[in-house]
């Protein structure tokens, strides 16, 4: 896949996102938000359990975390049953995280791919080559998370920091349509309604359609509910 450049609008965009990482930001309800706490939670914890079969099951050892925020893999208790970190949880080797908001811009070949609340960041303009790169970068799985629902927080403009709010069967078309270019990809995705609510759909490499007997494909999904 050829390299690409974001639209203008997604280009101001990752400058609002770098003035709410260093600055902090507002919320809906009028709080504020500190720089300290801006984008540090590790939003693939609340996953874990759902992705970590995945990770096996690839014989993952190599991670990028596309849009990883201020996630730390080493940090222990990621995992607050038995205190692993990230990293021992997935037993994974090595991890890269591109955060360009966080000046962290490196973005590396890898076994897996995340992308953990990070698409409806995105402007509309830019999603379909950040889709491709995704799959581009991911050698054996890609794992997305998106958020279907407004953000409690505000870009400095005023504006919802979840700028491309689309329902989750969007997100599961585009995904479909992106993946028919790399064939032995297996994508998970998981699409928040609420912030503890959501649909998995069940995931698919395209290369397995194509061995299909049938002409129909479902997009198959489960409902989950997290307290």
């Amino acid at each position: 896949m050829s390299a690409f450049k974001l639209s203008r609008q997604g280009e101001k965009l990752i400058k609002q996102y770098e003035i709410m990482a260093s600055k902090g930001f507002q919320r809906t309800d009028g709080s504020k938000v500190t720089a300290e706490m801006a984008y540090n939670s590790f939003q693939l914890r609340k996953f874990r359990h759902i992705c970590k079969n995945y990770f096996i099951d690839n014989k993952i050892k190599t991670v990028l975390d596309y849009g990883g925020g201020g996630s730390d893999w080493d940090a222990s208790n990621f995992d607050n049953k038995d205190g692993m970190s990230a990293k021992q949880f997935f037993d994974v080797e090595s991890v890269t995280i591109f955060e360009p908001a966080r000046d962290l811009n490196l973005k590396q070949s890898s076994d897996a791919v995340v992308c953990i609340d990070v698409l409806e960041h995105i402007f509309l303009a830019d999603v379909a080559n950040i889709l491709g790169e995704l799959f581009a970068l991911a050698q054996k799985l890609l794992i997305i998370n998106v958020a279907c629902y407004k953000a409690s927080a505000l870009l400095p403009n005023g504006e919802n920091a979840h700028i491309t709010v689309r329902s989750p069967d969007w997100w599961k078309g585009a995904i479909d349509t992106i993946s028919s270019f790399h064939p032995n990809v297996q994508v998970l995705l998981i699409c928040s309604t609420q912030f503890s609510k959501g649909v998995i759909y069940e995931p698919h490499k395209y290369k397995n359609w194509l061995s299909s007997k049938k002409f129909e494909i479902q997009g198959k999904f489960q409902e989950f509910s997290m307290s």
